[in-house]
């Protein structure tokens, strides 16, 4: 109405002709005209009687009808809460807004709306329910998960430091119910914690779970396609649902989990404002009492609380929990060496040697690593933890213990080692001795003769014999050594220093004198 009121305005005010009032207005001459029209057949002769009137009362003389049509008494509005209710479970009784219509129009006959009155209303409703997302959560279908931004400060009573402990908040779609998990961070072994204590929280679990898009679920979300976290995808594998992530930045893709968070931001985390908590541990506990009473609480548009919903509606929709709970799996591309074996964490595992220098797939958790290539598993270890530590099975050597590619033997070793000098063989020699497996040891001597190489045999063998005495015989501490050239000051501050044999004095090696 504001723009048919600035067109009378002017007219009434300065009597202008419709092409001027067009200019300055916008509206359609035709449009203009047919407004003056209206005007002039009506009692509005002043601009004081058009600001007189409100809007309805202005179209009452204008169009002769009210702005706002009131609805017929006659009628009987339908319970939408039950027809909500009854929309939630369609995916299992197959129910229509249709049917249900019919019924309502069975019932009170002329005193029903029509069908089209009846879906407006019901479009009405929902969007009273949640006015940003007007959604209808299937039973059993969706679970969806979020972290709260306010977190609960942790208080460690030996050192005094404080952290902050992340709120995982996990919302079924259809009825609301809720789970909420604290956790020392938002890493993916925490996050996939979370879920699995949320399912068994629910006794079942829902086909679809909506994410938001932080890195421990998704990698990449764009115009590229979705890019889903190995670990996070396993676990979906494991418990046979899907992942749809919510779009980036689009909070209303997740409104539940949206709402969720507010509500236990309001009804739980606040309580806990004067509260000192020392772990996790009874920081949980403590959630788990006030969790109750919230999903407890009577909805005042439902009328029931969420867990009522929750047995109402979606307990027996859910999907049975596994038989065994999972079990975390971290996922690593690796490449084998030329010991077969695979390193995991500075510990090394082996593989059968017709996969030398492939890339595999390690997953692993805390107890057991798996080892695939092309999804096929090849070889399964317990998880080791000491730095350096070998498992190797006997199964995987070679029957000759030499390779199928590149033929290592001790022997060949031995060979480069001797062409380089005396320290080298020592150094091989120790090697081989000390290793379970002759093999074990191939990848550091392999690495080491190599420097020979780069920092030449006289400055490799005076370097390996500081080594040797002193019992720093690692890769790192040997590169160290030719770097900062620590052999030098072997022969001012050993006494017991004694001239390695660098050079080869053999008789029948011509000399200078040679060549006068």
């Amino acid at each position: 109405m504001k723009q048919t009121r600035e067109v009378l305005r002017l007219y009434l005010l300065a009597n202008l002709s419709s092409r001027k009032i067009q200019g300055a207005t916008g509206v359609a001459r035709t449009t203009i005209q047919d407004y003056i029209k209206r005007c002039n057949k009506s009692d509005i002769d002043s601009v004081e009687i058009l600001d007189s009137l409100n809007d309805d009362a202005l179209n009452q003389k204008l169009f002769g009808v009210p702005l706002i049509q009131t609805s017929t008494p006659s009628k009987i509005m339908p319970d939408y809460n039950k027809v909500h209710q009854e929309m939630k479970r369609k995916k299992k009784t197959k129910v229509t807004l249709m049917l249900l219509w019919e019924e309502y129009k069975r019932t009170y006959g002329d005193e029903a709306y029509e069908y089209t009155q009846f879906r407006v209303y019901y479009r009405r409703y929902k969007h009273k329910l949640n006015p940003s997302m007007r959604q209808v959560h299937i039973a059993g279908e969706k679970v969806f998960v979020d972290y709260s931004g306010v977190t609960i400060p942790i208080y460690n009573q030996k050192t005094g430091e404080v952290e902050t402990a992340q709120i995982f908040v996990a919302v079924l779609g259809a009825s609301g119910y809720t789970y909420v998990h604290a956790t020392h961070s938002q890493k993916q072994e925490d996050f996939i914690l979370s879920h699995v204590e949320a399912y068994q929280f629910f006794g079942g679990v829902p086909q679809v779970v909506v994410p938001d898009n932080l890195k421990s679920a998704i990698i990449s979300n764009n115009k590229n396609g979705i890019v889903i976290n190995d670990s996070y995808m396993a676990l979906a594998r494991f418990y046979s649902m899907r992942i749809e992530p919510a779009r980036p930045r689009k909070p209303k893709d997740k409104p539940k989990a949206e709402q969720g968070v507010q509500g236990i931001q309001r009804y739980i985390l606040a309580c806990f404002r004067h509260t000192k908590f020392f772990n996790v541990d009874d920081l949980n506990d403590a959630i788990a009492d006030l969790l109750d009473r919230y999903n407890n609480k009577i909805m005042k548009h439902i009328e029931k609380s969420r867990y009522e919903l929750f047995i109402e509606l979606e307990r027996d929709e859910l999907q049975n929990l596994p038989a065994n709970r999972y079990v975390y799996e971290q996922y690593k591309r690796a490449k084998v060496n030329i010991d077969y074996h695979i390193s995991l964490e500075k510990c090394y595992y082996s593989v059968p040697f017709k996969y030398l220098q492939k890339e595999v797939e390690v997953r692993y958790s805390s107890n057991h690593i798996r080892i695939y290539y092309n999804n096929e598993m090849i070889a399964t270890h317990p998880r080791l933890r000491t730095i350096g530590q070998f498992s190797t099975l006997v199964e995987h050597r070679t029957p000759e213990h030499a390779y199928i590619h590149d033929k290592w033997t001790p022997q060949r070793f031995y060979s480069w080692a001797a062409s380089i000098g005396e320290y080298s063989t020592q150094f091989v020699k120790n090697r081989l001795e000390n290793a379970d497996y002759p093999e074990q040891g191939y990848r550091r001597i392999l690495a080491v003769l190599k420097l020979a190489k780069d920092y030449g045999y006289t400055e490799f063998e005076l370097a390996l014999m500081y080594a040797l005495e002193h019992n720093t015989t690692t890769t790192k501490s040997i590169k160290s050594i030719l770097d900062k050239r620590l052999y030098l000051q072997s022969a001012k501050n050993n006494r017991s220093y004694k001239t390695p044999q660098l050079f080869n004095t053999h008789e029948n090696i011509r000399g200078a004198n040679e060549y006068q």
